[in-house]
């Protein structure tokens, strides 16, 4: 009895020796209680890059993770992220919401009137989109009064101004050779400007005057308003000889026009929203202007627009601060709810989301966006604006979540005093939505 006693336990002995000596017996199981790939999950989540003094930004490991539901997963990770001392001393407004199931799944702060930046040129674009439609275009025109004798022009030309942000040296040329293709070689008169398209702000309510401003003018060219000394010497080059002086003048009613050079407004997107360009997205304001009847058009105008479709989208106008159409202006204050609802109302508008989406920055890919989020499931995927000001940086538009549902969203950080943390903060973010849990 005692021998049989003994061999048992020297049984019991080995077979737990064996057990110690071999761990790899128990990783089954514990793999088949997370469900989770550890090494995929930490890729994404899990930031390898310095972060700026100040700054701390937590991340979430994968045994943190709870085998959930996707939204519950992705709320519990990015409540973990904004655990984040940079929370304390700045504020946030953040919405995530889901297009295919209509409904949020995530919100923070989305309510909180915040200050845009270069966001705000997401408003103007489906604002425009909404108000013009995809076929509209930029045009400048070249005008006369009066009439050819021999191969002078007994009468003033007149450079009629659009606001096209994209009127170039080829434009220019046209506009000298449609003079010359008439037969001119000197004008027996003056040539004007005619800027009474907008009004004669140059700078934008609430710019600061010392920043790199555009000068918004309805005749730019090279960024710079000196539109008709480019076009003098346009003339001269055609030999084109001018009698008068150079003005600035309304066409009169009777003018003939002979020359329409435009620019449509993909084109006009395209530059605005890759690579951010405030002069692009303040012509596409005044354009929205224009649209109205005012004449001169103005912010004004470009603002009761804003106003209206944001009403339609079911919010209350008032209770939105709105300026300029770039972001550039002290003086916008949205939430990232109005951004959201902007983006949902564009989503389900083709008309306008066609138009839209291929103009935004692609993580890493292109524009503003092209040196971050490029990792695999971010990478190609994210389709969004990036807003960047003194203290200020904001995130808004279109991902692919790895459940495969289209997701909007918006995200500004205020009061950041390290512009890098916020960036990571937001992509880790998008990670979270587009990497698998």
């Amino acid at each position: 009895m005692i021998k049989k006693q003994i061999g048992g336990l020297l049984f019991a002995i080995a077979v737990a020796f064996s057990v110690c000596a071999h761990p790899s017996v128990m990783r089954p199981m514990a793999a088949a209680s997370t469900g989770t790939d550890t090494t995929r999950l930490e890729r994404f989540v899990t930031d390898t890059d310095s972060v700026e003094p100040g700054d701390t930004l937590l991340t979430v490991s994968a045994s943190e993770v709870d085998p959930m539901p996707w939204p519950d997963n992705v709320r519990r990770q990015i409540d973990r992220l904004l655990e984040s001392d940079m929370f304390e001393t700045s504020q946030i407004g953040m919405l995530i919401y889901d297009l295919d199931a209509d409904s949020a799944i995530y919100a923070r702060g989305e309510r909180q009137l915040l200050r845009p930046a270069s966001t705000m040129k997401v408003i103007t674009a489906i604002t425009a989109l909404d108000r013009l439609g995809g076929s509209w275009q930029f045009k400048t025109e070249l005008c006369y009064t009066g009439k050819v004798e021999n191969t002078t022009l007994q009468g003033d030309v007149y450079c009629v101004g659009g606001f096209d942000p994209r009127f170039n040296s080829d434009d220019m040329r046209a506009f000298a050779e449609a003079l010359k293709r008439m037969g001119v070689d000197t004008i027996r008169g003056n040539i004007y400007a005619d800027k009474s398209m907008k009004d004669n702000d140059l700078l934008g309510e609430g710019w600061c005057w010392d920043d790199d401003n555009p000068v918004l003018t309805p005749l730019p060219y090279g960024r710079k308003d000196d539109f008709m000394q480019h076009f003098y010497d346009a003339l001269r080059a055609d030999n084109i000889y001018l009698a008068g002086a150079i003005g600035e003048k309304r066409r009169p009613h009777d003018a003939v026009c002979i020359v329409n050079r435009f620019h449509t407004i993909d084109q006009i997107l395209m530059r605005m929203l890759k690579q951010s360009d405030n002069l692009y997205a303040e012509a596409m304001y005044y354009q929205i202007a224009q649209s109205t009847g005012d004449h001169p058009a103005s912010a004004r105008s470009a603002r009761r627009v804003e106003r209206q479709l944001i009403q339609k989208i079911g919010l209350d106008p008032r209770r939105y601060e709105l300026a300029d159409g770039s972001g550039l202006s002290l003086y916008n204050y949205v939430t990232a709810e109005m951004e959201v609802r902007f983006l949902r109302y564009a989503y389900h508008d083709q008309n306008i989301y066609i138009h839209l989406y291929p103009a935004m920055p692609i993580a890493g890919v292109d524009g503003t966006l092209r040196s971050r989020m490029r990792e695999t499931f971010t990478r190609g995927n994210v389709h969004a604006k990036t807003g960047t000001v003194q203290g200020i940086s904001s995130l808004c538009g279109y991902l692919t979540a790895y459940n495969g549902h289209h997701i909007a969203f918006a995200i500004i950080n205020q009061g950041i005093q390290h512009t890098r943390n916020a960036h990571r903060f937001q992509d880790k973010v998008c990670a979270i939505l587009c990497a698998p849990h």
